[in-house]
């Protein structure tokens, strides 16, 4: 192994660490704020089938949490398509919309991240 494949093998570590931080971050927001989330989805369609989930156990929890940022991050999608109502969007915290918010967006980040150190691993760029 020379340096730079030891470098990706570092950064994929650190990028594994941080999803496990993400996924203990996403679960105590689940945990915590659930009957809150549901509450502001109520009239909405993708409320009512994140409801299904609140029993679901930790992996429930989990994709309640996930399916909520991606509603809150992508609201105007979700509206369009007529599975969000805008006033549960009016309605819903701020507080909670920037933390859902920030969680999507950097789920994405590091989703990307690992892809590309993989990718450049597997293609012998570093070789």
């Amino acid at each position: 192994m020379n340096i730079a494949e030891l470098i990706a093998g570092g950064l994929c570590g650190v990028v594994i660490i941080s999803m496990l931080i993400w996924i203990g971050i996403a679960l105590h927001i689940a945990h915590i704020k659930t009957d809150v989330i549901l509450e502001h989805l109520k009239n909405s369609s993708a409320g009512t089938r994140l409801a299904a989930l609140k029993h679901g156990g930790a992996w429930g929890r989990l994709l309640l949490v996930g399916g909520a940022s991606g509603l809150v991050t992508y609201a105007n999608f979700y509206i369009r398509r007529g599975t969000l109502n805008i006033e549960d969007v009016a309605s819903f915290p701020a507080s909670l919309r920037q933390k859902l918010v920030w969680m999507q967006w950097s789920a994405i980040v590091l989703l990307f991240a690992m892809v590309l150190l993989v990718a450049l691993g597997k293609s012998g760029v570093l070789k």
